[in-house]
């Protein structure tokens, strides 16, 4: 339950939220289209087309015909994940991908209204430097108002070249009149990795999602900047991750592997088989791993927990993930628009199926409804150890760990406004128009509480004093996160958060488990290779 993850849709600025697929194979060239060679069965299209645009009630535009009608109604008939991107969104994918670009260096998101809010300024960056803070309404952008503009039409005033200023009018909390800020562009640098020392010894590995082609190199930093030949013990958290770019998926788990082993492949159709294997990293070898995942691990993420799993390298402990398994290539389409369009199948190394049975539901299903992860007894595989591993349903974890549920008063809380919680709106009335700040191991006490209190009372959220008490844990771990986002910034909130988490503590119990997997499976190796 990370509140981190906002409950609306978010958008960094020039880095918008839209694909969470695994990307095989690179860029495809675009396919001709030569209107004499189309086949029967597209005659019928055009005709079709031809008849809507002389007779329909009233003007048509063709790209809405074609982009929101024709193609997404033909993709959608094949599969869940084969898509198409209009050109806007396939540059942001694009950029997205790149994990650099020309901005303010900012995350935005959708509060109460649809007002455009400024979720986190990035540490160091233009916006950070230039004062603006999380929970500000963005009001303007060099005087034009920006008050009823999506947070699509906001990211692209804020994008520019890089030295360039941009003016940002915003409403905060507490302050009388609105804020004006002058802003000069630069190059902002992303990242979706933090690495540090849970305790000696011990390493945490957190890994947002494989998207950007900097997440393998940011890996490699992080880990060589804390000093991996002290590492006795690795936690890796893919919780969540939704997956993105197959190469850094393969970089990050092949680092840990054995050089030259099966990290993944892939075949279909019209594809010849592909076997991607890894590269080690000799001081990724010898420490245990627990690797944790939950039923929103896809795609990326599930190709490197079961390649750490069929290689017995780490223990696996969480939910069933996502089961998303399909190879989707790029195909440039005139105008910059693209189509994802799936090609072929991922396996995992022992050659167990990833992708989930979507046959018998529908797509809505298939993303949304909850699903249990019944192993496909006709896809049993096995482990280099000799372990039994099922396929067709997404990566079984070794260990089960089912996933914390709100109770109802956290449901309350957790929904008190669209777009964002109660803990967020909460962090603009604690903080007010002062600039945020707490003192070095802050943490919420009587008063904090009380204060909190009120202002679920003064919003409208129905509670009794006995709720509030029994859920005392939980709020001090939220508010704790939100107060310290604002005073010291999102990995700082992150690590308070982590500090508490129940299965991440679970996961450190586990490492014997993962030690004893290890060094069975290098017996078992060592006797294969003895024997020839």
């Amino acid at each position: 339950m990370k509140f981190r993850q906002t409950l609306a849709v978010t958008a960094m600025v020039a880095v918008s939220a839209l694909l969470t697929l695994v990307w095989g194979p690179g860029i495809r060239a675009r396919a001709a289209t030569q209107t004499d060679d189309l086949p029967k069965s597209m005659h019928s299209v055009a005709e079709a087309y031809a008849l809507v645009e002389k007779n329909f009630a009233d003007p048509i535009s063709s790209e809405k015909v074609f982009y929101q009608g024709a193609i997404p109604g033909m993709l959608r008939t094949l599969d869940p994940h084969s898509n198409f991107v209009d050109p806007a969104e396939y540059r942001e994918m694009q950029r997205r991908q790149r994990a650099q670009y020309f901005g303010v260096g900012m995350l935005i998101g959708v509060d109460t209204g649809n007002r455009v809010v400024v979720m986190e300024p990035f540490p160091g960056s233009p916006a950070f430097n230039a004062d603006l803070r999380r929970g500000d309404i963005i009001q303007a952008i060099d005087g034009k108002d920006a008050s009823s503009m999506s947070s699509t039409d906001v990211a692209n005033l804020l994008r520019g070249p890089k030295g360039t200023v941009v003016r940002v009018t915003v409403k905060r909390e507490g302050a009388p009149d609105f804020v004006t800020n002058e802003v000069t562009r630069g190059a902002i640098a992303t990242s979706v990795v933090d690495a540090y020392w849970w305790k000696p010894g011990i390493v945490y590995l957190r890994i947002d999602s494989f998207e950007a082609q900097n997440v393998s190199q940011d890996v490699e930093d992080d880990l060589h900047n804390l000093g991996e030949q002290s590492v006795n013990g690795m936690i890796l958290d893919l919780r969540g991750n939704p997956g993105g770019l197959v190469n850094e998926a393969v970089a990050v788990a092949g680092r840990f592997l054995r050089d030259g082993q099966i990290v993944v492949s892939h075949r279909g159709r019209a594809e010849q088989e592909q076997v991607f294997r890894a590269k080690a990293n000799a001081l990724a070898q010898k420490y245990p791993m627990v690797a944790l995942v939950d039923s929103r691990s896809a795609s990326a993420a599930e190709i490197v927990s079961g390649a750490l799993q069929d290689h017995d390298r780490a223990w696996i402990l969480g939910d069933t993930t996502f089961g998303k398994g399909l190879v989707q290539a790029q195909f440039p389409l005139s105008e910059g628009a693209a189509l994802l369009l799936t090609i072929a199948h991922y396996y995992t190394p022992s050659g167990r199926l990833i992708q989930r049975d979507y046959s018998h539901e529908s797509f809505l299903d298939y993303y949304y409804a909850k699903h249990d992860g019944v192993q496909n007894t006709q896809d049993i595989k096995s482990t280099d150890g000799g372990r039994k591993v099922y396929g067709g349903g997404g990566i079984t974890p070794d260990e089960k760990y089912a996933s914390q549920h709100y109770n109802l008063f956290q449901r309350r809380v957790a929904s008190y406004a669209t777009g964002q919680n109660a803990f967020f709106h909460f962090g603009n009335v604690y903080f007010g128009a002062a600039k945020p700040a707490l003192p070095a191991g802050w943490e919420p006490d009587d008063d904090t509480f009380a204060r909190f209190k009120t202002f679920l009372k003064t919003a409208g959220i129905t509670f009794t004093d006995e709720e509030f008490a029994a859920n005392r844990d939980w709020l001090r771990d939220q508010i704790k996160y939100e107060l310290y986002f604002r005073a010291f910034g999102s990995k700082a909130a992150n690590r308070s958060q982590w500090s508490s988490d129940p299965e991440i503590r679970k996961a450190i119990e586990s490492l014997p488990r993962a030690q004893s997997l290890l060094q069975q499976v290098q017996r078992v190796l060592a006797q294969r290779g003895a024997r020839g």
